[in-house]
């Protein structure tokens, strides 16, 4: 029993961490904190307080709100260098946002749920702002969730949306399972993505998967802009810069997880000559 009690303390207070995170720069008040977590306050608290001691959360003295800590931030650097995808998405990123005027996004796959990493934010005045880095939405919803779906089996993606039934129901209603497996077949069809507005109303996106040297989906890249800049002709144009973006970031990829010299030590990112795949993580929690 001690034992299972430490273990559903280890749970929580990851889900916290997780939680916090999915909330960026804008923190989380403890109100907000017991809310999504499910949690009752004094538990929260003392999970909260465990976090804050190991420097994986803070607590900002005026407003009071959490916010990840350096530890986090010391960590997710030290990873990104294992898995890669992040460091091989930035230059392309800052490439598309100034070909295009419009914010572009990277998101990675964790579980059922995409997460956004970063947004590049364009020229153009007028700006959508449909996803921050930290939003986490189920597999299929937006245009970076969607690409990552549907570089998926069929067989993978019914699961998916099996599991992620309850929450599309609940806070996606444009997103019944019929339109899902529509945008699924668009973008095999097409070679992109489409999001035509259904997340923030004259908020439209395309996307594109990016894969791992050994075929596994590492994440996708996607461009975001208002519906009047998001025509056919436009949405052409714009999947012919992400294309060659994600080839970039792939080539990037190859070249990071290229084998290395017997004995060394390999990236976890790309199977290549003996390596082993790694699943896909996930990060649990409530979705955002």
């Amino acid at each position: 029993m001690p034992e299972a009690a430490g273990t559903q303390s280890v749970d929580r207070a990851l889900m916290l961490l997780s939680l916090i995170g999915r909330h960026g720069e804008a923190g989380m008040s403890l109100a907000a904190v017991v809310a999504g977590s499910g949690l009752n306050r004094p538990t929260a608290r003392r999970l909260l307080l465990a976090l804050m001691r190991s420097r994986l959360v803070e607590q900002e003295p005026e407003t009071r709100r959490y916010f990840l800590g350096e530890e986090a931030y010391v960590l997710g650097v030290l990873a990104s260098h294992r898995f890669g995808f992040l460091d091989c998405a930035l230059e392309s990123l800052a490439s598309l946002s100034r070909t295009s005027g419009d914010t572009s996004f990277a998101s990675v796959r964790r579980g059922d749920f995409a997460v956004c990493l970063h947004r590049e934010e364009g020229a153009f005045p007028i700006r959508t702002h449909a996803l921050l880095p930290g939003h986490r939405h189920p597999l299929g919803v937006g245009a970076g969730a969607m690409a990552m779906l549907a570089a998926l089996s069929d067989a993978e993606i019914e699961p998916i949306l099996a599991a992620n039934a309850p929450l599309l129901e609940e806070r996606y209603a444009g997103y019944p399972p019929e339109t899902i497996r529509a945008d699924v077949a668009f973008a095999r069809q097409h070679g992109f993505s489409l999001n035509p507005g259904r997340v923030l109303a004259n908020s439209w996106a395309i996307g594109m998967a990016v894969r791992y040297p050994d075929g596994r989906i590492a994440g996708a890249l996607s461009i975001a802009a208002i519906d009047s800049r998001m025509g056919d002709a436009r949405q052409g144009e714009l999947a012919g810069h992400l294309g060659r973006e994600v080839a970039r970031v792939e080539a990037r990829l190859a070249r990071r997880f290229a084998a290395p010299p017997s004995g060394a030590a390999r990236p976890a990112g790309g199977r290549g000559r003996g390596a082993t795949p790694r699943d896909d993580i996930s990060m649990g929690g409530i979705g955002s």
